[in-house]
């Protein structure tokens, strides 16, 4: 029997736009793989190209260079059509900000992504309900955004991405709009998740956000400088620079 595919085979990835007339690498010759089940992190400071990298890895972006497989399957030159097919099937994302419907109850924002898959109304609610309790918030189901703490949005957030049972789950920057106890909670979500067999890529510019994955990615003006598990860094000495 054969070795099961990673989720995510990237190799040379590059994106680059243009602005003021140049043209900006914000993504170069990034080659990586994530296996089934892992929990990544992917670090730098802003403006290395994270968000874009996540943005190639989730087919949100087209890359202008490189070869990509997501789940075993060539992406790249598929129709938008199709793309859009397979982020609604296979990927799962939590953003910053949560980006819930407004006027939208809890239990619908989160059933969403089955309505768009075609489950019929009574079980994707039966499964956002499920969804909900799992992330705590069981009984904020009928709550729109408005009625919810910044940290329940959240929750609600990563509800909807995992609902849909993913491939994968793409999370950019999760914490970075939440007080630091209320991101803790979030990242004992996503540790929650990793344990029960999802896949996992978190964008962060946080080394404490960073250290909750097993392995993180490291990225400087666009290119992987670093590629190492997080037991491997937290046992690496601690070496004093003198100038």
């Amino acid at each position: 029997m054969g070795r099961e595919a990673p989720i995510v085979e990237a190799i040379g990835l590059g994106k680059r736009y243009l602005l003021g007339g140049k043209f900006v690498d914000a993504v170069q010759d990034a080659s990586l793989v994530i296996a089934r089940g892992e929990f990544v992190a992917i670090r730098g400071r802003s403006g290395s190209g994270k968000s874009t990298l996540l943005g190639l890895l989730g087919l949100l972006e087209r890359p202008d260079a490189g070869q990509y497989r997501l789940n075993g399957r060539d992406v790249l030159d598929l129709s938008e059509d199709m793309r859009a097919a397979i982020r609604g099937r296979d990927i799962g994302f939590v953003f910053q900000w949560p980006a819930l419907l407004p006027r939208v109850a809890a239990l619908d924002n989160v059933a969403l992504p089955l309505a768009y898959a075609g489950v019929g109304r009574a079980e994707r609610l039966r499964r956002a309900g499920v969804a909900l309790e799992r992330v705590g918030l069981g009984n904020r189901r009928e709550h729109t955004p408005h009625q919810l703490s910044g940290g329940e949005q959240q929750r609600v957030a990563i509800a909807r991405a995992f609902i849909a049972d993913p491939a994968l789950i793409l999370a950019d920057e999760p914490t970075g709009a939440l007080d630091s106890r209320t991101g803790e909670e979030i990242l004992e979500l996503f540790d929650e998740l990793h344990h029960s067999g999802a896949t996992l890529v978190v964008v962060t510019h946080a080394a404490e956000v960073a250290a909750r994955a097993q392995r993180q990615i490291i990225l400087d003006d666009g290119r992987i400088v670093g590629n190492e598990t997080t037991a491997t860094i937290r046992s690496a000495p601690f070496v004093a620079v003198t100038r």
